[in-house]
């Protein structure tokens, strides 16, 4: 079963997009912010992550760019989800190494979907 780490400083997102990942065969590793992320990524190598963008402190954005310079997440998915959706976000996430930047809210086919295109996972299941 492939792994997912979701940093989100909102627990009730936490909780939502970690159920769509549940339903959808994936397991979930969670984090509420950024220095969470890093203490889970020191024990843990997830095949994806997924960052929100707004976090008190080190942001997604900026979490990203972490995350990109630790060898063994060099080359990780890095999927943004962000409430914040104009062009210079876009551009600052994938500035940052993310590979893809989706949109809040979210819906669970969505999501879902992203994910098994980013890992490279084909199904027909919704």
């Amino acid at each position: 079963m492939q792994r997912i780490l979701v940093v989100d400083d909102e627990i009730g997102a936490l909780t939502l997009i970690g159920i769509m990942l549940e339903r959808g065969g994936f397991e979930v590793l969670k984090a509420k912010d950024a220095d969470s992320a890093l203490s889970v990524l020191g024990e843990e190598t997830p095949d994806m992550i997924i960052l929100d963008v707004m976090m008190p402190g080190t942001d997604g954005i900026e979490l990203c760019g972490m995350i990109r310079e630790r060898p063994e997440t060099s080359e990780t998915p890095v999927l943004i989800l962000s409430a914040r959706g104009d062009a210079e976000s876009v551009m600052r996430g994938m500035d940052a190494g993310a590979n893809d930047y989706l949109p809040k809210p979210i819906l669970h086919h969505d999501l879902v979907a992203k994910v098994r295109k980013m890992l490279g996972i084909n199904s027909t299941e919704n």
